[in-house]
């Protein structure tokens, strides 16, 4: 059975709606009967989203790293459609760079990816808890958040907080007597969108499409999970996994920080990775 949360005339806001998954949620949610909030920045792609979803969808432009610009992306929504099932807190942008880079690039990243799902998750849940249906928050996190590779410092940063915050989250609803909303972390693997495509123009064999991971997060959902790990065409679950183990075992054993990437480490790694 699907998440309660997922049925017929219920209500899903969608953040970073115009593109990739969320616009590929929005597509499904919308073939499963839900009515349909999609915000983005870009007003372009949103424009293009709302066109190809139909004239029923409200489509409005928010940054959502702008506390007023959620509010009144809430105020609408409940104003058209009287309350909200489902958040989805998707919304996001990379390229805030190393530790010792651009300021604006990382109060830009962290501004989108944090405290934009942040933002949605006050805004929007204490109205969702004073409702009766069943509700459901999933905020878009990445493996980048927890195995924080070399490279895109700032936008690791990010995603780990929104992974801590989700977790937090999920925790206080179920301390919650009588609320019926639940709260999962999504966890992308390499996803073909306007976020990873650069200058290429077709998905390499290794991406999986937006479809394909939003079928796995539905999945996900029926089982219940709160962590969506999403495997892709060249990472499986086994991988993920091991990795994962890794990143935590630089702490436990005492190892150099990102130790996977650490000359006196990477031959232990892999070695590690094929057993």
């Amino acid at each position: 059975m699907p998440h309660p949360a997922l049925a017929k005339d219920h209500v899903a806001v969608i953040t970073g709606g115009a593109s990739g998954i969320g616009l590929a949620a929005a597509k499904k949610f919308q073939a499963m009967g839900l009515k349909l909030a999609i915000a983005d920045f870009r007003q372009e792609a949103l424009d293009a989203a709302a066109a190809q979803l139909g004239p029923d969808v409200l489509a409005i432009r928010t940054d959502v790293s702008v506390r007023e610009d959620v509010e009144k992306l809430k105020d609408a929504v409940y104003e058209r459609f009287g309350k909200v099932n489902v958040l989805m807190n998707n919304a996001g942008t990379d390229g805030a760079g190393p530790v010792l880079g651009s300021l604006d690039n990382w109060q830009r990243v962290i501004g989108t990816n944090l405290f934009g799902v942040v933002n949605g998750m006050q805004v929007f849940v204490p109205e969702m808890l004073m409702g009766i249906e069943p509700g459901l928050v999933i905020n878009t996190g990445s493996k980048q958040g927890i195995t924080t590779p070399p490279g895109d410092a700032g936008y690791n940063v990010s995603k780990a907080g929104v992974k801590v915050a989700t977790e937090a989250l999920a925790h206080e609803l179920r301390n919650i007597e009588g609320a019926t909303i639940t709260a999962h972390l999504l966890i992308p693997g390499f996803v073909w969108t306007h976020l990873t495509k650069g200058d290429r123009t077709e998905k390499p064999a290794g991406a999986w499409t937006a479809e394909q991971t939003v079928d796995f997060m539905l999945a996900s959902l029926e089982r219940g999970d709160f962590y969506i790990l999403c495997p892709d065409n060249d990472v499986d679950r086994a991988t993920d996994e091991k990795r994962i183990l890794w990143a935590a075992g630089d702490i436990v054993e005492n190892r150099p920080p990102l130790s996977r990437w650490h000359k006196d480490f990477g031959d232990k790694f892999k070695a590690y990775l094929k057993g």
